[in-house]
């Protein structure tokens, strides 16, 4: 699975109808609204995109549009581990309104989406395998619930060596595209349903937003450079008895 999001959304009630009737919004509103949600960072134009190609934006990207009832963003700097965390300025954006966050990275199978409804969260969830569950906060929703069940067991891949189960009941990124339906309307992988929405006809604004301290963009790469110390590369041959087996670098 290669599928990725960073979704927020501020709604009067449900999202698909806004998107299945989205235009082009006006590009100084959106731009006032992405400065709103990012408060003291500097705002920039960047080229427009759509909402399938720019769904996963890269670092210091927002992208945005304002819909009939709905304001949607995509910045992976508004999705978070525990969508609890919802920064004040963020609650206060969506006051009144259905707050909508969806966020999934397919390299390390983690999902998070939440639900807040005048203020009041009513559903968190954010996991991955080797995470686990993060936060789990409120009733689960109907589409969810096969899952919790044990319906969708991750099976295992033959021959891969020392693989035990999986840790958690079902695979995050399969939940995680249900609920993207669920609360948007559409997925990024998986089966295609006519009544989805075509993420290519939603257009949506490019911004260039930064960290005027220059903070935000240290601490970044200096994660990432921690995370490529630590990263320890494993390779795999296949063997004659047709399972994988780990060989050293040297031996290659």
């Amino acid at each position: 699975m290669g599928a990725k999001t960073a979704l927020l959304a501020f709604t009067e009630g449900d999202i698909k109808p806004a998107l299945l009737g989205a235009t082009r919004s006006d590009r100084a509103e959106t731009e006032a609204l992405v400065r709103q949600v990012h408060p003291g960072y500097d705002v920039a134009p960047a080229d427009d995109g759509t909402l399938f190609d720019d769904i996963y934006p890269s670092d210091d990207f927002t992208y945005a549009t304002v819909l009939a009832g709905a304001e949607l963003y995509c910045d992976r700097r508004l999705v978070l581990d525990r969508p609890s965390e919802l920064p004040e300025h963020l609650r206060q954006a969506g006051a009144g309104r259905r707050i909508i966050m969806h966020g999934m990275h397919s390299v390390v199978d983690w999902l998070c989406f939440a639900v807040w409804e005048d203020g009041v969260l009513i559903r968190s969830l954010s996991l991955s395998p080797d995470g686990g569950i993060q936060e789990n906060i409120g009733k689960p929703y109907d589409f969810e619930l096969p899952y919790w069940a044990g319906e969708h067991p991750v099976e295992p891949v033959p021959g891969w060596p020392d693989e035990g189960p999986y840790p958690l009941p079902f695979h995050p990124l399969e939940l995680g595209e249900e609920a993207l339906r669920a609360l948007f309307g559409f997925v990024v992988e998986g089966y295609y349903d006519p009544d989805d929405i075509d993420t290519e006809a939603v257009h949506l604004h490019g911004f260039r937003v930064t960290d005027p301290s220059g903070e935000e963009q240290a601490a970044r790469e200096a994660m990432y450079a921690e995370a490529q110390r630590t990263m320890r590369r494993r390779t795999f041959r296949m063997g004659p008895d047709g399972t994988l087996h780990e060989v050293s670098l040297d031996s290659l």
